[in-house]
């Protein structure tokens, strides 16, 4: 199997990050493991050969508490996959988490070391690894999709794949991007949506409408628009 890319040794990161993002990483599980999931599967991928070649994964940065282990158990076995994160201390918390479920992670944003960040992803689809991205985060506006996740797509060939969780109880977190933990053994539906392939040779205007399409298809598979969670505070 190939070794899924890592560019933590390059990141912030530190002995005490590391501890609390796999504990944060068992937690998920441990919740994860208790909640009573329906998968509706629009475009195969939970099927081994059902989608054949890489994709792009978008959720919401407030969903990947429960994507993960879902993922996990409905993909795991026959998909390997890399998820964005941050480059700061949050970012590598995310990034020991998810290693629990066999995810890789590579390491940059739109906001710090984003292009080092795109050409890690870019790497990783060439190894035929699906990558997850977060395209409201790391630092918001709140389910407002930027536009890397779509350049990606378009740039590398590969389909994007929307990702939506609808949650039977939940706590929603007053972060700024509203946190939803799902209660355990609560009811929870994910839905892999069907697989969007990025026109090439896009205009300007083109490009914008088809990321506008992609937001508004993301935000319409949520279930918490009113929520409104504290804006982010400024150091």
């Amino acid at each position: 199997m190939t070794t899924p890319p890592d560019k933590r040794s390059e990141m912030r990161t530190s002995r005490k990050v590391e501890w609390l993002g796999r504990l944060a990483g068992w937690l998920m599980r441990a919740v994860g493991g208790t909640l009573r999931v329906t998968v509706v599967d629009r475009c195969g991928i939970t099927k081994p050969g059902g989608m054949p070649g890489p994709v792009v994964y978008a959720l919401w940065h407030n969903r990947i508490f429960t994507i993960a282990p879902v993922w996990a158990r409905a993909c795991g076995k026959h998909r390997q996959s890399v998820v964005l994160t941050s480059a700061s201390h949050d970012g590598a918390a995310v990034a020991h988490a998810v290693a629990v479920f066999g995810m890789g992670a590579v390491r940059g944003s739109s906001s710090r070391r984003g292009v080092a960040g795109l050409i890690g992803l870019r790497q990783a689809l060439r190894q035929g690894f699906d990558t997850a991205v977060t395209p409201d985060g790391p630092r918001g506006p709140r389910y407002g999709l930027q536009p890397g996740l779509v350049k990606l797509a378009q740039s590398a060939g590969v389909p994007v794949v929307p990702i939506h969780v609808r949650f039977g109880a939940a706590w929603r977190l007053h972060t700024w991007d509203g946190m939803v933990l799902p209660l355990p053994f609560s009811r929870v539906t994910l839905t892999f949506d069907e697989a969007l392939a990025v026109p090439r040779g896009l205009a300007e205007d083109a490009f914008e409408a088809w990321r506008a399409a992609l937001e508004e298809r993301m935000r319409a598979g949520t279930d918490d628009l009113d929520f409104q969670p504290q804006p982010r505070r400024r150091k």
